[in-house]
Parts: structure tokens; sequence; C-alpha cells
């Protein structure tokens, strides 16, 4: 039962994947008309059975005469599972669960013509009504689940609007190319990733992040596909194929997590193997051994028609594929994708996670802090820096610049000299003007001084003469103290920050966020170093978003990879994607994983300690069909129960 429904989830996806919406569509309508016919079956069984229970109690029928008037409600409710189970025996799956309760059903109704037998017609139309009720249960539990995916597989747009020949067209978005002008109206998805050349607009964000406060773009800024249009007329540069994009990214995660199996849920697999053969021999040793020796034929079967009807693994097969489909779920619907459910157990052991700087725990904007001059004053110091960085395309660089952006004042900037590691040297208005590091300083033979602000110090000398300093900073996050507190309160031992930048600079964020160790001026391969070591330590999950954090988010036990604007290389390496850049939804993430582990687990415990229970009391006679009708169906339903909670992130 269980294998088909996961089966039809990944389907879902597929048809999504491939852009077959309206298949999908049909497909989930088909379920919801399934569901409903179910529904009917159920009341109308139910209500034939009542009436069937006082016709018995009020008239003196001959035993064929009940058969046939509880063969009516019986079949109504039955039906498709006997078919089920005939159809499984043709394709060589003998053990089937609908094969079990049809087995154990007809046994109830045969045992009634056996001397000395009481009959078990209203307990075998009851076992195989509850039987369906519990099918229903399930479906409503992984339609709740699907939901949850399914906010992710409307981020894709059928059309796309395409300015061609000066004219616009609405194509498909596969159609569209790299580098063509799309315009997004109001109210419409955003069709593949671009930069926005005209307009302004607010963006709702919800789909790819989980948040519900809209995002504002202008001209410039980048703009995501799944994002929805809310306000003005965009006009935007495509950057990449709509198979590349970010929302078709993110859906093969979805898919792919569907697929990959954990550590519980291969267990239950195996399990089930393994546990439903050796039950249904134990069921027959049960019926047939001490009837030869007896000769109570009829109370050795009834008893071994219990044990059939106990021993269905689908409590396990159920609910803890359902337990990991919903945690993947609960966690999409907050911005965080999980690529697969056998990454659940690792993000549960986490205990030791490591953080690049840049563009993780801080902004990865680097802006003027602080302007210290010496010999002219703040505007003019900042004004010559700004000019001799006017070419220069190093985040610094465009920190000066953005802090002196008026550079039409008939300065004459000539004589562009930069130094690889040291500055640039540049004459302005006859002046030679020196920016740079300390190094450059000591070159030019400029008495520079340090100073007691944290950051990246640019120096400036003119004409060798020391002119002052301007101290630039990276911004750290504003979640990021309350991130590195959150995984303090999950029981994360240890928070380690890998960085290439100065030591003095990062000590000064270590200190800020209170993590427990640093590592400053490493290259890529000395983070590998520092991960390699830290790995004998326990669990680990390493944090970044650059290219150049590739190798060690594939290196960790758990890659996490800002999304939102992380690199493309970062993406496919990582095993986590948070998708609006929060360093918070860390502790988040390893709080669903812990919770969604925690929940298969009690339903595992809960399933197999329940069913040996009424398998021992069924083997004395001390067991009833409606406690192996509860052991069953009833354990079944109350896990799958157990198991939507997973979907509360």
């Amino acid at each position: 039962m269980s294998e088909k429904h996961i089966h039809t989830e990944a389907d879902d996806c597929q048809h999504c994947h491939h852009g077959h919406e309206h298949g999908h569509e049909h497909h989930h309508h088909h379920e919801q008309e399934e569901g409903h016919g179910r529904l009917i079956k159920i009341i109308v069984a139910a209500v034939l059975l009542v009436a069937a229970v006082i016709i018995e109690k009020n008239t003196d029928w001959t035993t064929w005469q009940y058969l046939l008037l509880y063969l009516i409600p019986y079949l109504v409710v039955g039906w498709e599972t006997l078919k089920e189970a005939a159809e499984g025996l043709l394709h060589g799956e003998a053990l089937s669960e609908d094969f079990l309760m049809s087995i154990a059903t007809l046994g109830a109704l045969a045992i009634g013509f056996m001397p000395g037998a009481e009959t078990q017609f209203p307990e075998a139309v009851f076992v195989m009504l509850f039987f369906q009720v519990g099918e229903l249960f399930e479906e409503m539990a992984e339609g709740r689940s699907r939901k949850s995916i399914a906010h992710l597989m409307d981020i894709r747009p059928d059309s796309a609007h395409v300015e061609r020949e000066g004219q616009l067209q609405t194509v498909r978005p596969e159609e569209v190319t790299p580098g063509e002008i799309i315009v997004i109206q109001p109210g419409e998805k955003v069709p593949m990733d671009g930069i926005v050349i005209e307009g302004h607009s607010s963006l709702d964000t919800v789909a790819l992040t989980g948040e519900s406060v809209p995002r504002s773009v202008h001209e410039g800024n980048e703009i995501l596909s799944g994002c929805v249009n809310q306000t003005g007329v965009l006009r935007v540069r495509t950057t990449k194929a709509f198979g590349e994009s970010t929302a078709a990214k993110i859906l093969d995660l979805v898919e792919n997590a569907a697929e990959s199996k954990s550590k519980s849920e291969s267990f239950i697999t195996k399990f089930a193997r393994v546990y439903t053969p050796i039950v249904v021999a134990l069921a027959l040793a049960v019926a047939i051994i001490p009837g030869l020796i007896t000769g109570e034929w009829a109370t050795w079967i009834y008893r071994g028609l219990l044990f059939l009807v106990v021993s269905c693994p689908c409590a396990l097969v159920i609910s803890v594929p359902l337990t990991f489909f919903g945690g993947l779920g609960g966690a999409s619907k907050k911005g965080i994708l999980i690529k697969g459910s056998n990454l659940m157990d690792k993000l549960a052991d986490v205990n030791t996670v490591v953080f690049d700087k840049t563009g993780t725990l801080t902004e990865g904007v680097f802006e003027v802090t602080a302007v210290h001059p010496e010999v002219i004053d703040q505007k003019e110091l900042l004004h010559l820096a700004a000019h001799v960085e006017r070419h220069s395309t190093h985040p610094i660089a465009m920190a000066l610049r953005n802090a002196y952006p008026d550079e039409n004042d008939n300065c004459t900037v000539e004589d562009i000299q930069e130094t690889a590691g040291h500055g640039i040297i540049a004459t302005i208005n006859g002046r030679t003007v020196a920016v740079g590091n300390s190094k450059l300083m000591e070159k030019l033979g400029a008495a520079w001084h340090s100073c007691h602000h944290q950051g990246t110090i640019i120096h400036v000398a003119i004409d060798n003469e020391y002119a002052g300093h301007i101290v630039i900073s990276d911004r750290i996050k504003a979640d990021s103290a309350e991130a590195i507190k959150a995984l303090k309160a999950e029981g994360v031992h240890r928070t380690v920050m890998l960085t290439g930048d100065q030591e003095s600079v990062a000590a000064a964020v270590a200190t800020k966020l209170g993590l427990d160790e640093f590592h400053a001026q490493l290259l890529p391969a000395d983070k590998v170093a520092q991960v390699e070591r830290l790995l004998q330590e326990g669990t680990l999950a390493f944090v970044g978003d650059g290219i150049n954090d590739a190798p060690v988010l594939t290196r960790a036990d758990i890659g996490i990879a800002m999304g939102a604007l992380g690199s493309d290389a970062a993406i496919e390496a990582a095993d986590v994607v948070l998708m609006d850049d929060k360093p918070s939804k860390i502790a988040k993430a390893i709080k669903i994983a812990r919770r969604t582990i925690g929940i298969a687990k009690q339903n595992i415990a809960f399933a197999i300690g329940v069913k040996v229970l009424v398998l021992i009391l069924a083997v004395f006679g001390l067991a009833t069909m409606w406690m192996a009708v509860f052991a069953d169906v009833g354990v079944t339903v109350l896990a799958v129960l157990n198991a939507m909670r997973a979907l509360r992130s």
C-alpha cells in the first residue's frame, strides 16, 4: 500500500518537473475522487453492517443465509482489496498487505462452517471496514504531505513575455535564451533568473524562502525565478536558461529528496521483507500444529487468522516514510531544502558547525565605517581615494566609490598603476596619490600608523606623505548572533569560523558572535585541512556560500549552502540549501531533523511493541479479532496521525 503511494508522490514531482502541469492537476483530481469514493464505500458498508447485525439478532436463518447477508457490506468495502490481492498473486507478490487482509477475512467468514465453531461474519466485515478506514487516513496524511511540497510545484510559470523584433511575444519559458529581455507584469511569476534593467517592484518570495515579507527590487538588482512580482512592471535581462534557473534547481532537489531513503526507512523496508514471511509462517504453524494435536481446528485456525491480521507491517511501512516526507515538506515551507531523507540522520547528529565568514556570517557587502585624516579633511581623503580606485572592480574599491559617489567634479585622473597585493597609485590634478595597505606605504616611505578600529585599513599618501586612513568593514548579518545562540541551545558543542580574512578582522567577528574558535588567512586548501581535523571529533556541518567553499561543503558530513545569493557550485555541492541566507535557519534545520527522527522512532517502537504484545496474547487465546484489528489498523492510524506532526516545523 505505502510503496504504491510513495511512488505516486515521486511521479507527481516528475510530472511537474517536466512541465506536465495539466497531467499533475488531473492526477490530483483523480486522487481526490478516489478518496471520496472510498469514504462513500465505508459509510455505505458501515450502514449495511449495522443493518445485518440487527437482522441477525431478530431472525433465525441458516448459516448460509447469514453469510449472504454479510457478504453485501463485505464486498462493498472489500472488493478493491480482494482484486488487489488477486493481482498481487498473479505478479508474484503473495505477501502483500491486501493478500494478508483478504486471507484473514475470508478465513474468518469460513470458520463459521466448521463443526462447533461460532460464526465470525461481523468480525470479518469489520476487519475489512477498518482496514479501509486506515487506508483513508493514510491518503489524508499523504495529501497533507503533498500540499507541503506543492507550494514548490507552483513556482514555475507556464509562459514568459519576451521582447523580440521590437514586439512582446508570449512563449514557453523553455524557449527563452540567456541574454534576452523579458517583461514581468504585476501578479506574474518570475520565469527565470536575471538582472532588472528597468522598473522597480516588490517581490513575494514566500515560495522560495518561507518569508512573508516582500523584497524590493530595482534597476541593477538580481531577480530569482519562483518569486511573484507584486507591484510594478519589470524589464529583466535573463542570465540563465529556464532549466538552469533557481526554481528548476529547487524542484530537482525536492524530486531527488523524495527518492533517497533515510537509515530508518531502509531499515523498515528490509525489516518488512524478513518480518512478513516469518510471521505468515508462524501463523500457519499456530493454525496447523496445535490443530493436529488437539483436533480443535476452529480454535487454532481462528488464532492463526488473528496472527495474520496482526502481522501486517503497514503501520511501519506507511508511517516511517510518511514521517520523513512530512519532515522534508515542513522544512521546505521554512525555506530549508534538505536534499534527501538520508541526510536527516546526519543532520540530527550534528555537534560541530563550521562557518565561512564572508557572505555567511557577514553580509559580504563592504562599507566605509571610519575615516581618519591627518593633513586634509575627511571629505577630501574619501574624494581622492575614490578617484584612485575609480576603475577597480574589487569590493573594497566599490565601498570607497559608494562612500564618495560624485565623480563628476572636473578632477583629472592619470597614470593609474596597480601593484598586486599592495594597492593603486594615480596622479590626480598633478598630485601623486597612493591608496593601499601598509606594505605600499613602507615602499613609498610614508610614516603610516595602525588604527584601533576593526576592519580592513586602507592607507592614503599624497606625494609620499602620509595623509590618513579609511576603515572598511563587512557588516555582520542581523541574525548571526542569534544563529550561534540557537545552535548552542540545540546542543551543538562547537562553533568554528574559517576565513581568508585578516586575523584582527576574524577575531573581532568571532568575539562579537560568541564563536568557540576561529582560523584566519586561510586558502581553500587550508579550510579543507581544518575541516579534516574537526571531522575526527564528531558529526560536522559546514556552512558556506562561495565557489571556493564547494570543496569543503563536499568534505563535511553535512554541507549547508546559503542558497538565495550563494554560488551555483556551492548549491550543487551542498546537502542542505537555505533559501534566504539567514544563518539562524541552521538551528531550525537541525531541530526539524531531530524532531522527524524522533517521530519515526516513536512510530517504530509503538507499532512493534503493540504487535508483539497482541501476537503473544493471540497464541494463548487471550486476543480477540477486535484486538487484532487495533494492533494492525488502529496502530496504523495512530502512527499516521503521529507522522503528520512532522509537517508542523
